[in-house]
């Protein structure tokens, strides 16, 4: 029978990876689509919007992909992380706490969801564990963290340009 340790990790991996997938999704193909999401970013003050839009969407689906197969598990929370990073930092630092203010309550846990997932592992059902590289521990959590805080903030030297034209 299965371990009550490794069910959660299962749970918590797809319910994240579903959240981020859907986001990329609705990025690329909901709403105002690529157009919409790149006009979002440059309101951000983030410069090549439409790459940026790009990006977005890759780094969600792969990361939502990546996370519900249990494969490279800390990469992928860190892509969650440096999404909510950037989320947060951008669109909702400026509003306070409180969701419903649009604030960074929920960027905020889904971040730390992504480094604690990072740090605890993707579980016995994971390509990870099947593989034998699943990298758990301090040095998941470690990866999670640094990769996620280096990649947000290169994004935001070379794009990032507020109060200026995009």
């Amino acid at each position: 029978m299965a371990e009550a340790d490794d069910v959660v990790l299962l749970a918590v991996r797809l319910v994240l990876a579903t959240v981020m997938a859907v986001h990329g999704w609705n990025h690329w193909r909901g709403g105002g689509g690529i157009s919409g999401t790149a006009r979002w970013f440059a309101g951000l003050g983030l410069r090549c919007p439409r790459l940026q839009a790009w990006l977005s969407v890759l780094t969600e689906l792969g990361a939502g992909i990546l996370l519900a197969a249990g494969l490279l598990t800390p990469l992928a929370c860190a892509a969650v992380l440096s999404v909510m990073l950037v989320a947060g930092l951008l669109a909702h630092r400026p509003n306070g706490f409180f969701v419903f203010k649009e604030g960074y309550e929920y960027v905020l846990v889904l971040g730390v969801l992504a480094v604690a997932v990072g740090a605890l592992g993707p579980g016995e059902f994971s390509v990870d564990a099947g593989a034998d590289i699943a990298v758990t521990g301090w040095a998941g959590a470690g990866v999670a963290l640094g990769v996620g805080a280096v990649a947000t903030a290169g994004l935001l030297a070379v794009f990032w340009r507020p109060g200026r034209e995009v």
